[in-house]
Formats: C-alpha cells, structure tokens, sequence
C-alpha cells in the first residue's frame, strides 16, 4: 500500500485522492484527508495533520474524522474539518464549529452581461465601498435596539422579509430557509448582542469580501440552466459570517464548557477541542446560541445583498428586479448542525460539525429547497481576488463519502503576518487592476496584502479533487471584475 509522510503521521492512500491516517491508540475512528498530492504537501505544512489525529479522540465521533482539500490549521479543528458526532451519545465543540459562526456565501445572478460593466468597475467599486461598511469594529446598516436584536437571532431571514429587506424568493433559496428554529437568543449573552447591534449589515475584515464577478465557464449544462447561470453572465458573491456577535458565543462557551466539562477535557489531547455531551445543559444552550447566531449571520449577508442590489440600481440606473437581482443561493461555514446519516446501515442522528467546509447535499435529500430538489444544492467555492471562483452541486457520492461536505474555498497557505511581509498591497491592487482588469477596494493595503492571490492554494485544483471524489461537481466558474474587502 501506498504512503505518505508527514513527520511521525503515516497516511495510508485509500485510492486516489482518499489519504487515511488509520485508527490506533485512543484514537475512536480514523482519519482522512482528501486531496493531491501537491494539496497534501500543502496540507501537511502546518499542524493541520495533527489536529485532525485529535478530533479522532472526540467522543462519540462515526466512520471517520475528515479533512477537505482546502484544509490548513485552525483553533483545536483545522480549516477545512469534518466530523459526524452521535447526537444522543457523543457530543458538540465550539472549537469545532470555529469562531465565526455561520460564515458563508451567497451569490446573487443577474441579467447583465460582462459588456454591461466594461469601463464602469470603478464607478462600481466605488459605490459598493461606499454603501456597504467593512473593516473592524462596529458601524452596519442597520443598528437596531435590543428587541430587534433578539427578534433577527430568534427569526433569521424572516425578520428581514418583514422589515422589507428580503422578497419570499430569497428565502426560498437559502439555506434552512434562511432560518434555524432551534435558535435561542435567552442563550446568548448581553455582550454577544451588543457585539451585534452594531454590526448587522457589513463584512467585517479578514478573508471577507463583496465581489462582483462574470460566469466565465460552463460545465455541467442542464445543471447550469436550473442555476440561472450562462457564459458572460454577470453575478455577485458575497463572504461574511456573524461578525463579533458569533465570536463571543464561541468565546463565552469555550470557556463555560472549558469549566464545567473538565472530564471530557482531560480525556482529549488538545484543550481547544473542549466538548459538552450530548444532552447536558451546556450542549443544549450552546447548540440554541450557535443557531442563533447563524440566523444573525443569514440576515447580515441578506442586507448587505439588499444594498447591494440599491447599489446597482443608481448606477445602472434600473430596478434590481428589471436586472433580475435573484439571490441564486446562500452556503453556510462553521456550523455544528443535526442531521440524519446512514452509518452501518441504519440512520443516527449527527452533529455535523463542519468547520471550513460546506454542506453539499446531492438531488433528493429532503433539506434541499424545491427549486433544487431534483438537480442538487448549490455549493459555492471562492477563490481569491485573482483565480476564478466556482458553483458546483452537491455530488452523488457526498453522503457516503463526507457526511454531504465539501471545500468551502480555496484555503490559505500563509499566514497574515508571512502575507503582509511578502506582498505590499497597493503593488497588489495595482497588478491587478493593470494586469487582470479586476478593481479592488479595502480600508488599507494591509488588507488587500493579506489576501493577495500568492497567499491561497490553487482553487482549481482544489475544486477538481471535490469534482473527481463526486462529493460536489463541477457546474461553472467565475472570475472577479470587481472587489470591495473588510
């Protein structure tokens, strides 16, 4: 048999693409990691190795601990994580579902082609930046009282049809409808919603970004067309998550569970994956909180695409609806969801934790909405601000192979210090505005060095191990003609 290595960590080659790391010790299950070669050695340049041998050790884990081509080391779970948890016996990690709960993608179609943007993407950009505010700390589109606050955490998407930032279509093509019934604002505490009130409608910093994009390849045909995508096609995608409101959840219950669950801790070998069991207290309240604060991350992605279609109506100076502005879908990142899984041939219900990664149901599964029902879900990859991005389906053989997961981007090979250090990034904006047509606008070139396109793996080849596996096909690619970052 074929192996690799990585330091004191053998990986076994299960065929191709499919890298084991096989169950010893107190490990409860093995691990795999999914990706080329070149992408293993990328993969293997940091701990995320190691870190993905310790989510072996959580209890409660099934068939395997998994790591998706993007992978790279995270806080306790890397990047790029995948774990399948028995909902009754095993347990939920905040380490597991990371920090920035609910932090997805959407992408919004429309009627306009390439030509209609053609020397008009710094009007554009301009416009965007302006409306939609980014950077750190507080200042978003909407700044409510508490009651609101509580009402977007409990309500998600449907607060926002309410209060006319949403039409019915946009939560029919979304995610859990845009909401999570199981959510519980009682769980969140004061400080997390004050983080919040601040913040609901902006993109915040990091690797987060508005970018509007031209469809500039066609894969899967029939696929395509169910998706309202062809070739020229002008789209949107938008990259956010739950800004501060969904950091201090998990910081508040780090260390909640960190105290009150000292026993599972000592049993782990890394503090940073600290868990609740299964139907304690703590579980059940960090599990309500997380959902809330993925309704909270629904509805800061959905008034950012609100302004963004007003944004595009005064340029271009017709409704959003004469462009046929349709949110074509909305992924979400960093969850902890439960989910009914065949495992040894009977159904369980799971905690999938997806860390990094992103749900990639295939053609029937009943979560899908009906618009996608018989072709698939949509999954959403981002690349970087130089490499195309992708729309894919949810693949035949997700289920089987990764709890319905797949990539959720390109995944970083620097870190942002070694970014900032390598790249300057007015020199970045200025090759790719000169070089690649593609207009960028961030709050400083700190930020725009820190996510130079030298700092992500290559998202093709990323997307072509997910496509070879069947856990999420190919269907178009996209590429940036204009980009407003945090």
């Amino acid at each position: 048999m074929r192996t690799y290595e990585a330091g004191d960590i053998t990986l076994q080659r299960v065929r191709e693409y499919v890298w084991e790391i096989p169950r010893e010790g107190e490990m409860n299950v093995p691990a795999r990691v999914l990706a080329s070669e070149s992408l293993l050695d990328e993969i293997s340049d940091d701990k995320t190795l190691e870190q993905l041998k310790n989510t072996t050790h959580l209890p409660g884990i099934r068939k395997h601990a998994l790591c998706m081509p993007d992978g790279h080391q995270g806080y306790g779970f890397p990047v790029g994580g995948v774990a399948g948890i028995d909902a009754e016996n095993g347990c939920i990690s905040p380490g597991a579902v990371g920090y920035d709960i609910n932090c997805g993608v959407r992408l919004l179609r429309t009627n306009l082609a390439y030509s209609d943007i053609r020397g008009r993407e710094e009007e554009l950009v301009d416009a965007l930046f302006d409306a939609v505010p980014s950077g750190l700390g507080g200042g978003g589109i909407f700044e409510g009282t508490r009651a609101d606050i509580e009402a977007i955490l409990e309500d998600g998407m449907e607060w926002a049809l309410e209060n006319g930032y949403a039409v019915p279509e946009d939560l029919a093509h979304c995610e859990d409808e845009g909401r999570r019934p199981e959510a519980d604002a009682d769980a969140v505490s004061q400080k997390a919603k004050d983080r919040g009130r601040v913040q609901v409608g902006s993109l915040g910093s990091g690797n987060h970004f508005l970018e509007v994009q031209r469809v500039t390849d066609v894969f899967l045909e029939d696929v395509a067309e169910e998706f309202g995508l062809e070739e020229d096609q002008i789209v949107v995608m938008i990259h956010c998550g739950s800004r501060g409101l969904g950091h201090q959840v998990c910081t508040d219950y780090l260390r909640e569970i960190e105290q009150a669950h000292q026993g599972v801790l000592a049993s782990l070998p890394d503090k940073e994956l600290a868990a609740a069991p299964a139907g304690s207290q703590l579980a059940e309240e960090y599990y309500g909180a997380m959902c809330a604060a993925i309704n909270f991350a629904w509805v800061n992605r959905q008034l950012i695409m609100h302004r963004t279609r007003e944004v595009f109506e005064d340029v271009f100076d017709r409704s959003w609806e004469e462009m046929e502005m349709e949110l074509l879908y909305d992924v979400a990142h960093n969850i902890a969801k439960k989910e009914v899984h065949e495992i040894d041939g009977e159904d369980q219900d799971l905690y999938v934790h997806r860390k990094g990664a992103t749900r990639a149901f295939p053609a029937g599964r009943p979560e899908l909405p009906p618009a996608y029902a018989d072709v698939g879900q949509p999954v959403l990859i981002p690349g970087s601000m130089g490499s195309g991005s992708y729309v894919l389906r949810g693949g035949e053989r997700s289920l089987e192979e990764t709890f319905g997961s797949t990539a959720h981007g390109a995944g970083r090979l620097m870190s942002r210090t070694e970014a900032k250090n390598t790249f300057w990034g007015e020199d970045v904006q200025d090759e790719l505005r000169d070089q690649q047509h593609v207009y960028v606008k961030a709050q400083s070139g700190a930020t725009v060095a820190e996510e130079a396109p030298g700092v992500y793996k290559d998202v093709d080849e990323v997307v072509n191990v997910s496509d070879a596996l069947g856990i999420g096909d190919k269907v178009a690619r996209t590429y940036p003609v204009c980009n407003i970052k945090g």
